[in-house]
């Protein structure tokens, strides 16, 4: 076998490997809250999640073409460059998995593959759009996250729950819960699995040499198979996290938080913006929270997640910069 089908195949597993461990990196995006409130057991509610992300990774590929097209041309493309992005991601992946923190396995991966860029052929190569389209995606996606489900939590006061005994409102909205979690783990697999079909392809670009602008089938089943096997395994570091150390939640406080998050996670998807599903449900929950007043949500413990998402970046730029300076010297 030529040494660079091992390395596009080194390549490929290690892609794997990283919608493997984004999977149950991220499963606490989809049922920290349903778990959190009772409606699930942690068994039901990853198995759900596990089926609809792979239902949603098949739904669409404009996510994936932002990330083998608008980050780094495909002319640049090296399996050098692609293997640092994914090492660089992976091991940030693990670091705040470990240490139970919701950081952004998206942005990890992209300025992953930033870093890995800039050291390949300098910031030169870097697409402006790509980067740009990203960091919109940073910057709003939490925003609209804290906003939306305060908007929606008053719309609701005012429209239902005043009307409401307490206890109809529980049992609503446990069912309602159901659909709401169903959708935030559809619209997860929607975005964060073609991630992995985009670096994957852009492997194959730099293989065969040649510009690909369509994602073959084989990558999306494969993409879709291992992020659904990855949240089979689940989170639970991170479920704790997200569903029982940043507020206290009701059954309809998880409906809030998760369907205001899933709404802007899927139009993101429809746009080609590769969001974070992580900080989107994480300020959702913050933005529940505030609603019962500021005090009852930790903020402690939100702090240290907002500290993971402002690392995460510079800390993936450096980093696969590091890896792939590595790389060439070692000649691996």
């Amino acid at each position: 076998m030529e040494p660079g089908l091992i390395g596009l195949l080194v390549i490929v597993a290690l892609a794997l490997a990283f919608d493997f461990i984004n999977g149950f990196h991220d499963t606490a995006n989809a049922i920290a809250t349903s778990v959190a409130t009772r409606v699930l057991t942690p068994a039901q509610a990853i198995a759900m999640s596990a089926v609809l992300n792979v239902v949603g990774a098949l739904t669409g590929t404009a996510v994936a073409k932002t990330v083998s097209k608008d980050i780094v041309p495909q002319e640049f493309a090296t399996l050098e460059l692609v293997g640092a992005a994914l090492i660089s991601a992976i091991a940030w992946n693990l670091f705040t998995w470990w240490k139970g923190l919701p950081s952004s396995s998206s942005h990890a991966l992209i300025f992953s593959l930033v870093g890995a860029g800039v050291a390949a052929g300098g910031w030169g190569i870097i697409i402006p759009k790509g980067v740009q389209k990203t960091l919109t995606g940073l910057l709003t996606s939490p925003a609209l996250g804290f906003i939306i489900p305060i908007l929606l939590m008053f719309l609701l006061s005012w429209l239902v729950l005043k009307w409401m005994r307490p206890r109809t409102v529980t049992r609503t909205f446990r069912w309602a819960q159901i659909a709401s979690a169903a959708f935030m783990a559809f619209s997860h697999g929607g975005n964060d699995a073609q991630k992995t079909m985009g670096i994957i392809t852009f492997a194959l670009s730099a293989y065969f040499g040649t510009q690909m602008d369509t994602v073959p089938l084989w990558v999306i089943l494969s993409a879709a198979t291992a992020m659904g096997l990855g949240t089979a395994i689940g989170g639970w570091r991170i479920i704790k996290t997200m569903g029982f150390k940043v507020v206290d939640l009701k059954p309809v406080d998880g409906f809030v938080a998760e369907m205001s998050a899933a709404l802007i996670i899927e139009t993101a998807s429809r746009l080609g913006i590769p969001v974070s599903t992580t900080h989107t449900i994480s300020t959702a929950i913050m933005g529940v929270g505030t609603t019962k007043g500021f005090k009852k949500v930790k903020w402690q413990v939100a702090g240290k997640i907002v500290s993971a998402w402002v690392f995460t970046i510079p800390t993936c730029i450096a980093l696969s910069w590091v890896i792939h300076k590595a790389i060439l010297a070692l000649g691996i």
